[in-house]
């Protein structure tokens, strides 16, 4: 049996319910956050609690306004691709079926990248299955991101029929972002920053880069504040958090090991493997990666998986197969590679996330304006 599942922290919000719960406050009902004329989200992308939390020193904006309370919890897999899906429908993977960063198309031997695939492995527009939030008509909704992000089909599944605005430099997005919530009255602005995540994976949460991106992050949160209107609602918040793993903790998996026999194909990231096996030989790797993994990764079949509710309360018949028949979340602090592969660039990162451990999971939900807690 695989190790027991962390709990989520009890007081952690789920992630899939901050949008509902922000438009919620423009009409004055929301069950999280008080009354707002607008709201402004601003997802920091790779922004964990931990994360924050040890280098609070760096971010004393924000660690003034959040206490260790004022979290959510990411979904699963703890990937972008999935988590700012779940964000910006309001459902969980098994229904919207962006179920981590690379997954199968099911019937075929081909490895789709959900984040970049609508341009290089030619996914439908209909891969996305769920509303969007963004598209519900009675609220007007902006993004207001990286301008190379505008015409991606990533964008166009999760934020169709949201007014996208393109501004490069972070500090003044989020000056565009406060200014929309004031000149749009009932109006919801998501504002968006990867630098911190691509730092992140470059060079490390650890490393002088990312502090320096995180004082960029916190002082960006500063200025949003101080240009949003007195009656704007404003939510910093992060699709997953970070771990480090150096060269020399990662699992490097050829042609000779024996983790390979029955594996069809490979999907997910190096912290949460989808193993996809060959017909009749899911239970045989199950069993061969609990015998060598499972002493430092949480290994699952596909129904294990879906039974515990990982992917949400319901998946549909047309998800299922997208999920891997065995799925490998790394508990300790390692990252699974195929070293078969031609392309070892991926090897270089050292920033990684995906699995199931509060340093993944658990992220900021900050409320800052309207929403601000009394003190």
């Amino acid at each position: 049996m695989p190790a027991s599942l962390p709990a989520d922290p009890p007081h952690a919000r789920s992630l899939t319910d901050v949008v509902p719960q922000t438009l919620a406050a423009i009409e004055g009902a929301s069950e999280w956050f008080a009354p707002a004329s607008s709201v402004v989200l601003f997802v920091v992308d790779g922004l964990g609690a931990s994360n924050l939390a040890a280098r609070a020193g760096h971010a004393r904006f924000l660690s003034a306004a959040g206490g260790k309370k004022d979290v959510a919890r990411t979904v699963f897999p703890s990937t972008t691709a999935t988590a700012l899906t779940g964000l910006l429908t309001g459902a969980d993977a098994g229904q919207h079926g962006i179920v981590g960063y690379r997954a199968r198309v099911p019937g075929t031997d081909h490895i789709a990248n959900q984040l970049r695939g609508w341009e290089t492995d030619g996914l439908p527009a209909t891969w996305q299955r769920a509303p969007r939030l963004t598209a519900r008509g009675d609220v007007p909704f902006f993004v207001v991101s990286k301008s190379e992000y505008e015409r991606t089909g990533f964008t166009a599944s999760t934020m169709g029929g949201a007014d996208f605005v393109g501004e490069d430099d972070l500090q003044r997005r989020v000056e565009r972002a406060a200014d929309l919530a004031a000149s749009h009255p009932g109006s919801f602005v998501y504002v968006y920053a990867n630098d911190l995540d691509a730092v992140g994976h470059r060079r490390g949460w650890q490393s002088d880069e990312w502090i320096a991106a995180l004082e960029d992050v916190d002082a960006a949160a500063r200025r949003l504040v101080s240009h949003a209107t007195p009656g704007t609602g404003v939510v910093l918040t992060a699709d997953h958090g970070m771990v480090d793993v150096p060269r020399h903790r990662q699992v490097l998996i050829d042609d000779a090991s024996p983790l390979v026999e029955g594996v069809r194909l490979v999907g997910g990231e190096p912290r949460m493997l989808h193993l996809y096996t060959e017909p009749g030989a899911a239970s045989g790797v199950h069993t061969a990666w609990m015998d060598a993994e499972g002493h430092r990764s949480w290994v699952l079949t596909r129904e294990d998986a879906v039974a515990a509710g990982l992917f949400g309360e319901h998946v549909d018949a047309e998800v299922l197969p997208r999920i891997g028949d065995v799925l490998v979340a790394a508990r300790a602090g390692i990252a699974y590679y195929d070293d078969r592969v031609a392309d070892k660039s991926a090897q270089r990162m050292v920033g990684q996330h995906g699995s199931l451990t509060p340093e993944e999971r658990v992220v900021p939900l900050i409320r800052l304006g309207a929403f601000a807690p009394a003190r």
